[in-house]
């Protein structure tokens, strides 16, 4: 798989697999994290899940900066991991739910999310440049598309189980602890505290209680809903500390591997025209040259900015749907709602060598579309996920309705299908645009910009980061329905505009 690749690929894939475990994880639990343990609404919950999510990207930016400025590529890579590391200990350490003081808590969860965010700026866009920079030579020039598919393919492999893990090591904790797991009793338990439990809810609320007891049904309902938080809380917090063992095994694999990676600050200068060089490192481009790639760049992170906001609905209104709406049962196995976030890796792992496969014979034939192109049928792809699901959600009652009867009885929950198949085909769109991006934006940023431009291609998916909460309002507010054709319209106007602009990139990237 690897054979006609540079030798520091594998170790590159390697190395992310920890910050990719740590991601999914945060994908699948956090926005739920954030509601059972603080008692947030959806939307509330969504501003900060946006906001970690866009500083993720968006530190991409400084740490791009940094790594560009010392040329310590390898070193900024190596504090970004730690600094993972040290976030994610800090949210994992367990703390008392319901909250004694929600201001101290919620600053507290929301400083180790800062920290992990910042860690990942430092690694991620720089990790992502240096692959970038082993295809900067004729020899591998010409796999640079199909390097970072492997890449993206590779990484995405430790992505798999972590949703599964956290949702087996939150499971475990309430088992032992006398509970079971559903998907309604967090909130219900805020209500029935806060004294806000009224009607359907009140009873449905009174008939959960004793069906997810282990040691017998609860004579205290007040007693009860502290402890259920409780533990269910702590378990989160454990399923965290997950992702501290994951940075860990990515810092020794990566500290043990660096020296196969290239390191910036090695390499000749050289210009176009000193054709008695033996070795041409890296070209100086002449202004217009610089010009004219900076704009096509800034032009495509524009584009792709309604994409991200699009497609990172996953870990929210989808997460959100998995939980309120979707039947978390096939046959006789039973499962939770954060476990669908282990479908999105799993395609990418599987379809990559499909996409791989498709895009090779286009190749051999004369007809492989260009990245600018293959990013716009990405986006064209996304919309058509999403009118699966704007479909698959007629006549289904609005969130609040839903609030009110305290959950949706098995029989009138939607198939999980409908969600795995739009998975799948978010999937195949990610494919034709994430890691084409990247290896779009390795192949067009003058020398000089490499880290900042992949920073840049992060910040633009901060920005679209920032407004997933919209999504969330928009879940709360409108039809479901409704929610999902406002993505439809979304991916329609990223995948137009790049149409339209296609000749255009295309000239500049030749």
């Amino acid at each position: 798989m690897f054979k006609n690749h540079p030798k520091g690929l594998l170790a590159a894939s390697l190395s992310n697999m920890g910050e990719r475990f740590g991601f999914y994880i945060m994908m699948a639990i956090l926005s739920l994290f954030l509601m059972s343990k603080f008692g947030l609404e959806k939307s509330n919950a969504g501003v900060i899940y946006a906001v970690f999510y866009f500083c993720i990207y968006a530190f991409a930016l400084a740490g791009g900066y940094i790594a560009d400025k010392t040329k310590k590529y390898k070193s900024t890579i190596q504090v970004g991991i730690v600094l993972m590391a040290i976030g994610y200990l800090i949210i994992a350490i367990p703390t008392p739910t319901p909250v004694s003081s929600f201001w101290p808590f919620i600053i507290l969860t929301c400083f180790g999310l800062f920290v992990i965010a910042f860690g990942n700026g430092l690694f991620k866009g720089n990790l992502q440049a240096l692959v970038g920079q082993m295809y900067d030579n004729e020899e591998y020039g010409k796999m640079r598309d199909s390097g970072f598919s492997l890449f993206y393919m590779f990484i995405n492999v430790g992505a798999i189980f972590a949703p599964m893990i956290a949702v087996a090591v939150r499971n475990w904790w309430l088992k032992i602890n006398g509970f079971i797991y559903n998907p309604d009793l967090p909130a219900l338990c805020h209500q029935y505290l806060g004294g806000t439990l009224t009607g359907e809810a009140a009873e449905r609320y009174t008939k959960l209680a004793p069906e997810v007891s282990l040691n017998g049904a609860p004579t205290d309902l007040t007693l009860f809903a502290n402890e259920y938080l409780n533990v269910f809380n702590t378990g989160f917090h454990y399923a965290f500390a997950v992702a501290i063992v994951a940075m860990i095994i990515s810092f020794i694999i990566y500290t043990t591997n660096k020296k196969q990676l290239p390191d910036p600050a090695l390499k000749k200068v050289v210009k176009k025209s000193d054709v008695t060089a033996p070795i041409v490192e890296e070209k100086v481009m002449d202004a217009n040259e610089v010009k004219q790639r900076l704009y096509a760049l800034f032009a495509v992170f524009a584009v792709v900015i309604f994409f991200w906001f699009s497609f990172h609905q996953n870990g929210l209104t989808l997460t959100f749907f998995a939980n309120d709406y979707t039947l978390l049962k096939i046959g006789s196995w039973e499962f939770s709602a954060e476990l669908f976030q282990s479908f999105n890796p799993l395609f990418v792992v599987l379809l990559t060598p499909v996409v791989l496969a498709v895009f090779g014979w286009l190749r051999a034939k004369g007809k492989e579309p260009s990245a600018p192109k293959k990013i716009a049928i990405g986006m064209g792809i996304a919309a058509f996920a999403y009118v699966v699901m704007s479909l698959g959600s007629l006549g289904l009652p609005s969130a609040a309705e839903v609030k009110s009867m305290g959950g949706l009885a098995d029989t009138v929950r939607v198939t999980p299908f409908l969600l795995i198949g739009t998975y799948l085909i978010l999937t195949i769109a990610e494919l034709f645009i994430s890691p084409l991006g990247i290896s779009f934006v390795s192949k067009v940023a003058p020398p000089q910009y490499q880290g900042i431009m992949q920073g840049c291609w992060l910040g633009a998916t901060a920005i679209g980061n920032q407004l997933l909460f919209i999504g969330a309002i928009l879940y709360e507010n409108i039809p479901i329905w409704a929610t999902w054709c406002v993505f439809v319209a979304a991916c329609c106007v990223s995948m137009f505009t790049m149409l339209f602009m296609i000749k255009w990139l295309e000239r500049i990237t030749k």
